[in-house]
């Protein structure tokens, strides 16, 4: 058997020990699955005196994360800092240029620098993995590098951020507008430092930049995405959803078109019995569709200890097992510069208003949606939220972005609404 692997890991949070637990469990599974023995010779993380609930007296602390980028004792560098930039970013060129391969967990340090740290990679020889960064425990980076290489992808969407699907679930099942749920998942611990990141649809946001990459062979492009988060999301919206037969998710799309590439976050419905729509709780969804094997979906845990250190050990094995390829499924230098495209596909949408109760409101209505070229498929009118207003559903047939855009900036000037209109895209999955 060949010598250990032996691993520098920076940062010791809940990946991080997840990590450690790993190879101290299944050091022998370990190394008779990669081939050789997959120690840990260095670690180290911001406090030392933190209670980690791991025993870490076998191993070397640096409080530098670039001591242990550089170490001669370290084979593969295990970067579970996080952030876009700073030490996470410089210690991993550090290790890069110091003959070191490297695995992380950085979602948003790939979305925003991994064309550049592909390059450096590459140019140098080494391998960067990254199956961590997206959706937790599920192997969705390898099934689009490795199982999915002979195929074409038309599109990748799924449910990619946890504690927005919880809030959203939670909201349906206990009946609990968003600013309680919200709350209680931050209680719960579920919410980043900065909330925006979760319910804003930015973390979702990386994640889907990094798959379109591998999906179409693509400069990784964040600042491309159309981001809108579940902020403005209603317990009245997750109940005329229901009623229609769909749920509201908070779904990435990507897909190529004539006219560039499309990638967006943001509410939509899906139907409530479709394999999206069933997602309940914490859980994470990824839907890959290829010319040739037609629709696959992966579904399962999207963060924790034990899912996301199991993603980091797969790109640890597959290190020792001697495996090398590029970091986004192709080199980096032959990575195409996309063309961004706002969304144009057409698709049916819900709208939400709230309109006064006076005879013709619903005609001034019905006027700016033809006048925008809009069809109404549906229209619902519920019971009366107060003596002057009445909430009314419209469901359309498909219809473009732009055209809804339309719709809503002139439904306002019609004098007949209380509030702005709320519109959600219908995804057909």
């Amino acid at each position: 058997m060949s010598s250990p692997l032996r691993l520098g890991i920076a940062g010791l949070g809940t990946v991080g020990i997840g990590v450690v637990k790993i190879v101290q469990k299944h050091a022998e599974l370990l190394a008779l699955r990669s081939g050789r023995a997959v120690s840990i010779t260095a670690v180290g993380a911001r406090d030392r005196l933190k209670n980690r609930d791991a025993d870490l007296s076998g191993y070397r602390w640096e409080s530098d994360a670039m001591a242990i980028a550089t170490a001669d004792d370290v084979d593969v560098y295990v970067e579970l800092i996080g952030g876009d930039n700073g030490v996470a970013r410089d210690s991993i060129e550090a290790a890069l240029r110091a003959g070191k391969d490297v695995v992380t967990a950085n979602k948003a340090l790939l979305a925003i620098h991994g064309q550049d740290l592909a390059l450096q990679a590459e140019q140098l020889g080494r391998v960067l993995r990254f199956e961590a960064a997206v959706a937790g425990g599920i192997p969705v980076i390898k099934t689009m590098t490795e199982s999915l290489a002979g195929n074409d992808i038309s599109r990748v969407m799924g449910v990619m951020n946890g504690t927005c699907n919880y809030i959203l679930t939670r909201m349906e099942s206990a009946g609990l507008p968003y600013e309680a749920v919200f709350e209680e998942a931050r209680q719960l611990g579920y919410l980043e430092a900065d909330p925006q990141l979760d319910v804003g649809g930015i973390d979702a946001s990386h994640k889907l930049a990094i798959l379109s990459a591998i999906a179409f062979g693509t400069q990784v492009r964040f600042d491309a995405v159309e981001i809108e988060g579940i902020e403005r999301v209603s317990i009245d919206d997750i109940r005329r959803a229901a009623d229609l037969g769909y749920r509201i998710k908070l779904l990435g799309v990507a897909q190529m078109t004539a006219r560039g590439l499309e990638q967006r976050m943001s509410p939509c419905l899906v139907p409530a019995d479709s394999p999206l729509g069933q997602l309940m709780g914490g859980t994470n969804m990824v839907v890959i569709e290829g010319d040739s094997v037609g629709q696959i979906v992966l579904r399962g845990a999207g963060a924790g200890e034990g899912p996301t250190a199991s993603a980091v050990l797969s790109d640890i094995v597959e290190i020792a097992r001697g495996v090398r390829m590029p970091v986004f499924g192709q080199p980096a230098a032959a990575l195409k510069a996309a063309q961004p495209a706002r969304t144009a596909v057409p698709a049916a949408y819900y709208m939400r208003l709230e309109l006064q109760d006076k005879p013709g409101a619903l005609a001034k209505v019905a006027s700016v949606l033809g006048d925008a070229g809009i069809s109404i498929d549906r229209m619902r009118q519920y019971g009366q939220h107060s003596d002057s207003s009445v909430p009314v559903l419209v469901v359309t047939h498909k219809t473009t972005p732009e055209a809804i855009d339309f719709a809503v900036e002139a439904l306002p000037r019609t004098g007949v609404l209380v509030s702005d209109p709320v519109e959600l895209r219908i995804e057909e999955v």
